[in-house]
């Protein structure tokens, strides 16, 4: 997705389509420290191996990697800390059921400055087998080459 006026791109989860289904695709706001943020606007963040939880009727971020702002003088600093995300009471409603069924999981996509906020955008997904991402792969590469014969 394109950067607009007002969206900054801090980090992306290429390798999420490719071990995943995704599905319908959430905006949620993130609850963040002061250095955090700072961090972000430099593009300090890493969500490959994070992933989204519901617990209590509410939402986390679990394992996302924010690096510590250089300016930083507090030496406790925890970079994968769990992080709440705000969503609408329906929403999570309907996250709590999806994710209920069997093999359906909440997957991060990308993190975001949306006029100045910090958003991220995860996705009801379900995972790939093997043979799934090899068809896959095999068929970008069956379009790869009608492009380039096109040409």
């Amino acid at each position: 997705m394109p950067d607009t006026d007002h969206t900054k791109q801090i980090s992306i989860n290429r390798i999420a389509s490719h071990n995943y289904e995704l599905y319908d695709r959430y905006e949620a706001g993130l609850v963040l420290k002061g250095y955090e943020v700072k961090s972000l606007r430099a593009g300090a963040m890493n969500i490959r191996d994070s992933y989204v939880m519901v617990k209590n009727n509410e939402v986390f971020l679990v394992g996302a990697h924010i690096s510590p702002y250089s300016h930083m003088t507090s030496e406790r600093y925890d970079p994968t800390r769990t992080r709440k995300l705000l969503l609408n009471r329906s929403e999570i409603d309907k996250l709590t059921g999806k994710v209920k069924e069997k093999g359906f999981t909440l997957v991060p996509t990308r993190v975001y400055f949306k006029k100045g906020l910090a958003k991220l955008e995860f996705a009801i997904a379900k995972g790939r087998k093997l043979f799934d991402k090899r068809e896959q792969i095999k068929k970008k590469d069956m379009d790869r080459e009608q492009r380039r014969s096109l040409k």
